[in-house]
């Protein structure tokens, strides 16, 4: 049995982190720890070590740039991928896309969709897979 993928989320809002957490561990293939501030998510990056982290945008204190910011410039985690879970940018803003960019950055609009944040996820670890692969020929 193939282990699960440890997903570190990082979001301010207590409910939707909640909803997120249970609905992907029901699927078997994920483990979620929470962070409900982003200053706690850069402690819990470096501890936890996740597969990827999903990242709210607005936050108070340390907001999800302030975090990509760290995760990019720290040698421990900058190959840590990262998916922004942004109700900035609205879904009508984006069109049916899976996954957009933001600043060269993965994004999902919220509400999220369970399937949809679970397609993102997968897509943007593959091709985090794949990008390591290349630099290690």
């Amino acid at each position: 049995m193939e282990d699960k993928r440890r997903i570190l989320l990082i979001d301010d809002e207590e409910n939707f982190t909640f909803f997120v957490k249970r609905n992907l561990e029901q699927t078997g293939e994920f483990e979620v720890i929470v962070a409900n501030d982003g200053a706690r998510g850069i402690e819990l990056v470096t501890q936890i070590k996740p597969d990827i982290v999903l990242l709210d945008i607005v936050m108070p204190n340390t907001s999800g740039p302030d975090v990509a910011e760290f995760l990019l410039h720290n040698p421990q985690t900058k190959q840590i991928p990262l998916i922004f879970l942004t109700a900035v940018v609205t879904k009508e803003e984006t069109g049916i896309d899976l996954i957009n960019e933001i600043g060269g950055h993965n994004f999902v609009s919220k509400p999220v969709d369970t399937q949809t944040l679970i397609n993102s996820i997968k897509m943007v670890l593959e091709e985090a897979s794949k990008a390591k692969l290349t630099q290690t020929q």
